[in-house]
């Protein structure tokens, strides 16, 4: 192994590249470690392309695909057949359906506004 000594270019690519891993608090949690400490943030630097969003975002978004249709066909229903009852579950429903898209759109803010996107592997490298 006398031979393989590093570049300073390939050692500067590995150290960002540990770098980034270092910071991925969903790897740490996934993988059991403590996150990193809080640090500046870097903006405009890539994140890994195999981020995918958590399971309670997609379960979110699903919930609110079914209930705003499930909301429409209550409202069509209760305005031609007048039934309050079938108005009060149409309101219910639709508060529902509100509270689902009003977590996602907070959890896309977030993650958004904070420098915390992970672009696809098509994009390339901002600077």
């Amino acid at each position: 192994m006398d031979g393989s000594r590093l570049s300073p270019r390939e050692r500067r690519i590995l150290d960002e590249i540990e770098q980034d891993l270092a910071e991925d608090t969903s790897l740490a949690r996934l993988l059991g470690a403590p996150p990193p400490p809080a640090g500046p943030r870097r903006r405009h630097r890539l994140r890994p392309s195999w981020h995918r969003p958590s399971r309670r975002a997609s379960r979110s978004a699903a919930v609110a695909a079914v209930l705003g249709p499930v909301a429409l066909v209550l409202f069509v229903v209760a305005v031609v057949t007048g039934t309050p009852g079938l108005a009060w579950a149409f309101i219910a429903v639709w508060v529902l359906t509100l509270v689902f898209l009003t977590r996602l759109l907070l959890r896309w803010s977030r993650r958004h506004l904070t420098g915390d996107e992970r672009p696809r592997p098509d994009q390339g490298e901002i600077r």
